[in-house]
C-alpha cells in the first residue's frame, strides 16, 4: 500500500494552478497532475455544490485510486481541489473505488465501494464516510462487507437515494455463472443495517458482463435507471465506444423489484470520451458530472507525457420528455462569456460561413437548412480538423476525428432528426470538446489534441445554399480556483 502525504499532495496542486501548459482546458476540471476519471460523491450541502472524483495523484495510470474533492457554489469559482480520501487500511488498502454522495444533518456523507486484494481474491465492500473540516473523509462503518451470494467480486460503484421514507442504494454488479452478465442489485436500510433486496428486474437480458456506476433517478412519476454496461457490440448508429453510458426510462415496484415498462437503452452521449456520470438533484434539477474520458483506452490521450490525463466534463441538466433525456449545461455556466467579444452569425443564401474562435470559445448556430441536404462544421487546427456532419437523407449525424494527428481518432454516428432547422451548441476548450445537438436532444463529448498551439476556426458549409444561419460565438474564461 502506498503512502500518501496529503500535505505535499495538496501544496503541490495548490503550486499547480493557475495552469500553464498550453493543453490544459479552461473550463473543464481537471488536476495539475496524475489520472482523475469518475465523478463522485456530487452532493449539494450549505448551498455548495460538493464534487468528489476519482484521483491518482501519483502517476497517470489506473492504480491507486483515491478521492480528491472540490467544492463549488455557481460552478464558475471553485475550491482548489484536494486529497480527501485514500487507501489505509484493509478494508481498501488496493483503492477506494466509485460511491456517492449525501447531506445528512448538515454534514456531507458518503458511500463508497472499498477495494482489497489477498491472494488473488477481490473483496468489495461498501462503507459510509463523513467529510471533515479539514477536507478528509473520515471513515465510518461498512455496511456491507462483500459481495452477496451470486454476485461476483465485481460489486461496485453504490448510490443512495430514498422512496417512501427509507433510504435505498443500487449497486453495479456482476452475476456470477458460466456466462457472466451484467446488473444491478437494490440495498434498503433496516434496524439491523442494510438488506439485500436482490437484483432491480428489466427486460435488458445478458445485456453486457457488468453494470457500472448506476444512478436512481426520479422525473415526475417516471423511474430513470442510468448505468454503464461493458460488452455490448458496436452498432451503425449506436454503441461505437468500448463501453457505454446510458439509460431506460420506466415505473419502478419495490414490491416485484421491477423495472416496469421502460424504454429501451439509450445513450446519454455518443461522443468518443463519457463515461461514469453521476448526478445531483437539488432544487428540482437534476445536474450530470461526467468522466470525459474512456476506461482501457489510454493510450489515446497523449497529455501522460506531460504528468497529467482527463478531465470531467461540463455540469448539464437533465430533463425528461417523452421518455427522452435532453441536457444542456447548466445556466451558471453563461457567466464565462466575455460579452466584449462577443461575434453575432447572420448569413442567408450561403454555401459557407466561416469563423475564427478563441482560445476558448462557446458557439451557438441556428442553420436553418432550406435545399441544403448535407451540412458540416468543422474545427480546423491548422491543417489538422475535427468535423460534425449532418446528413437529411439519412437523418444521421458523422463525428470525425481522423483529420486529428494525436490521441484517439476515429468516427461516430448517431441518428438526429431535423426537419427544417439544425441547432448546433458547441463549447471548444483547448483540448475538450462538447456539443449539444436540436436543444440538447442528443450529445458529444470528446478530446482533441492538436500539434499546434492555434485558436480553430469554425467552418460551416453546406452541398447546397443554406437558407439562413444565425448565432454567436463568445470568448469564454477560465473557471477559477479558490484557496
Amino acid at each position: 500500500m502506498e503512502h500518501f502525504d496529503k500535505k505535499a499532495i495538496d501544496q503541490k496542486v495548490a503550486e499547480g494552478l493557475p495552469f500553464a501548459h498550453p493543453l490544459h482546458n479552461r473550463f473543464h476540471l481537471e488536476m495539475p497532475f496524475g489520472l482523475i476519471n469518475d465523478p463522485n460523491g456530487l452532493s449539494c450541502a450549505g448551498g455548495e455544490y460538493h464534487i468528489f472524483f476519482q484521483w491518482n495523484p501519483l502517476g497517470c495510470v489506473h492504480k491507486n485510486k483515491c478521492w480528491a474533492h472540490t467544492k463549488t457554489r455557481d460552478f464558475v469559482h471553485y475550491r482548489v481541489p484536494e486529497l480527501s480520501l485514500w487507501p489505509s487500511d484493509e478494508h481498501d488498502k488496493d483503492g477506494c473505488y466509485s460511491g456517492c454522495g449525501f447531506a445528512e444533518d448538515g454534514a456531507v456523507r458518503v458511500c463508497y465501494t472499498c477495494n482489497a486484494k489477498n491472494d488473488g481474491v477481490r473483496t468489495s465492500a461498501q462503507r459510509f464516510g463523513t467529510l471533515e473540516a479539514d477536507g478528509t473523509v473520515r471513515k465510518d462503518a461498512i455496511a456491507v462487507p462483500d459481495s452477496p451470494d451470486g454476485i461476483t467480486e465485481h460489486f461496485r460503484d453504490p448510490y443512495l437515494f430514498y422512496r417512501h421514507g427509507k433510504r435505498y442504494f443500487i449497486i453495479g454488479a456482476q452475476a456470477d455463472g458460466e456466462h457472466p452478465r451484467g446488473t444491478a442489485l437494490l440495498y434498503e436500510e433496516q434496524k439491523g443495517g442494510w438488506k439485500n433486496r436482490g437484483e432491480l428486474k428489466t427486460r435488458l437480458a445478458d445485456f453486457g458482463y457488468m453494470w457500472e456506476c448506476p444512478n436512481l433517478l426520479r422525473f415526475g412519476d417516471h423511474d430513470v435507471l442510468i448505468f454503464c454496461p461493458q460488452g455490448l457490440p458496436a452498432r451503425e448508429y449506436d454503441r461505437q465506444n468500448l463501453y457505454q453510458a446510458g439509460y431506460i426510462v420506466g415505473r419502478m415496484s419495490l414490491d416485484s423489484m421491477d423495472l416496469l415498462q421502460h424504454t429501451k437503452f439509450q445513450e446519454l452521449d455518443h461522443g468518443f470520451d463519457f463515461y461514469a456520470p453521476q448526478v445531483v438533484c437539488h432544487e428540482g434539477r437534476h445536474i450530470l458530472i461526467g468522466w470525459m474520458g474512456m476506461p482501457d483506452k489510454d493510450e489515446e490521450y497523449p497529455t501522460a507525457e506531460a504528468g497529467w490525463r482527463f478531465s470531467l466534463t461540463m455540469p448539464r441538466v437533465l430533463t425528461l420528455r417523452q421518455g427522452h433525456i435532453y441536457s444542456h449545461p447548466v445556466k451558471e455556466l453563461r457567466t464565462l462569456r466575455i460579452e466584449s467579444t462577443a461575434k453575432g452569425i447572420d448569413a442567408e443564401m450561403e454555401k459557407s460561413v466561416r469563423e475564427t474562435l478563441f482560445a476558448g470559445s462557446e458557439v451557438l448556430l441556428n442553420v436553418m437548412l432550406g435545399e441544403a441536404r448535407h451540412v458540416s462544421a468543422t474545427l480546423t487546427y491548422g491543417q489538422e480538423k475535427l468535423v460534425f456532419s449532418y446528413d437529411r437523407n439519412e437523418q444521421a449525424v458523422t463525428i470525425d476525428r481522423t483529420g486529428m494527428k494525436k490521441g484517439g481518432r476515429g468516427i461516430r454516428r448517431f441518428r438526429l432528426f431535423a426537419d427544417r432547422t439544425l441547432h448546433l451548441h458547441l463549447f471548444v476548450d483547448k483540448t475538450a470538446v462538447e456539443a449539444f445537438f436540436q436543444h440538447g436532444e442528443e450529445a458529444a463529448s470528446l478530446f482533441v489534441f492538436p500539434e499546434k498551439e492555434v485558436c480553430p476556426e469554425l467552418i460551416l458549409e453546406s452541398d447546397a445554399p443554406m437558407e439562413s444561419v444565425t448565432g454567436c460565438v463568445w470568448e469564454l474564461d477560465a473557471i477559477r480556483f479558490d484557496p
